[in-house]
């Protein structure tokens, strides 16, 4: 196999202590580019398997492409086990509550003195200081975070509607792994990583804080904002039906208003820049819906798309699946259902949006069962058939 078929981080060992969707994201990435990750769940498995509602999805979006084994770390021969298996890794990931892995003898201070090459990377709420002794999900970071705020309307803030922070919390510490392991190839060192929540809420309305810092105006939550753009809008044309258009240069506007016939428009001379038009807003919103209420939906995307206008379907999640885009560049993958009341049927997954030497970083591994891989790990670490058989008699692996 030539080097270019290789995934980048193939021989790397990652074992995770993780759940929800922080963590398992971190892990979940390092497994697409190639790591071994191994999941170390609790004897009756990771509790996120069995939620219900918005977070039936969590484990089978966040845990492809990894092992599992299931131990219960509270028996001095579950425990002992486990730092058998971590004493093999390149990288420990965890996202329990502060002093957690202490108690167990598994943070970073103690697992460094035996291995200063480890890579070490916590996922938390909060960064060391005055807040990280709260508990922290992402619908609070968002909240004294400011994105809820910046998410609906005034007076009445809105989480935004997927685990942003979680996720992007996950991919911050992937990133600090692998500029650890980078650094680890000069030095010869580990390092302890620590990616968060809040800071990560912080992170994205940076640019409402930057907003604020330059113009000396604090920025409006979204639905009441002052867009940059004169046409930039939900419209709701013929038989109901709603579509996202955006005109947001004067080049643009010119083409908008040629395909559509709106000469009058574009002879205006108040309506010649796009800042004039975004002052127009108030008044030219309501006659370009007026003007576009006729059409449908359809005819409007031909025209937006064969000119090279921006434009938008209004999109549910579940239409995913059928994106004509998505099925034709093999941005969906199939995975196997390990938990829930479709376990064992086929479905597909959404991969990472990047590709390498011109592939997608695909599923190599379903979402693992609870301890599914038990007895290969075992066998790695040492351990005898009669062993396994003991240990598994005794409840302390699954």
């Amino acid at each position: 196999m030539s080097d270019k078929n290789h995934l980048p981080y193939e021989g790397i060992r990652v074992v995770e202590f993780t759940h929800m969707v922080m963590g398992p994201t971190c892990g979940m990435i390092l497994a697409d580019l190639g790591a071994e990750v191994i999941k170390v769940e609790p004897i009756d498995g990771d509790k996120t398997r069995n939620l219900l509602g918005s977070g039936a999805g969590f484990f089978p979006m966040f845990n492809r492409n990894k092992k599992s084994i299931a131990v219960d770390m509270k028996t001095p021969a579950g425990l002992e086990l486990v730092r058998k298996l971590v004493a093999t890794a390149d990288v420990i990931s965890e996202n329990f509550k502060p002093g957690t892995m202490a108690k167990l003898g598994l943070d970073y201070e103690t697992l460094k003195t035996t291995n200063s090459q480890l890579i070490y990377v916590s996922h938390k709420g909060f960064l060391p200081g005055p807040y990280d002794h709260r508990t922290a999900l992402d619908e609070v970071v968002q909240m004294m975070g400011g994105l809820a705020y910046m998410t609906g309307p005034e007076d009445r803030p809105l989480r935004a509607g997927s685990s942003v922070n979680d996720i992007m919390g996950g991919v911050f510490g992937a990133i600090g792994v692998m500029a650890a392991l980078r650094q680890r190839e000069l030095t010869g060192e580990g390092q302890e990583i620590q990616s968060s929540l809040f800071e990560n809420n912080v992170f994205l309305v940076g640019q409402h804080m930057m907003q604020y810092a330059v113009t000396g105006n604090a920025a409006k939550p979204m639905p009441s904002r002052i867009s940059a753009w004169a046409i930039y809008d939900v419209f709701e044309v013929a038989e109901g039906e709603k579509i996202f258009l955006a005109v947001v240069t004067d080049t643009q506007w010119k083409i908008f208003c040629d395909v559509f016939g709106f000469v009058d428009l574009y002879a205006d001379p108040n309506l010649k820049l796009n800042n004039q038009r975004v002052q127009a807003r108030p008044t030219l919103i309501p006659e370009i819906k007026k003007r576009l209420a006729g059409f449908t939906a359809k005819e409007i995307t031909a025209i937006f798309e064969t000119n090279g206008l921006p434009f938008a379907p209004i999109t549910r999640p579940e239409q995913l699946f059928d994106d004509p885009h998505l099925m034709a560049t093999g941005g969906l993958a199939p995975i196997t259902l390990t938990d829930g009341p479709r376990a064992g049927s086929q479905t597909t997954t959404p991969l990472m949006p990047l590709m390498m030497n011109g592939k997608r970083l695909g599923v190599r591994l379903n979402p693992p069962k609870a301890g599914e891989q038990t007895n290969d790990i075992l066998g790695e670490l040492g351990y005898s058939a009669d062993q396994m058989q003991k240990l598994s008699s005794d409840g302390v692996v699954a």
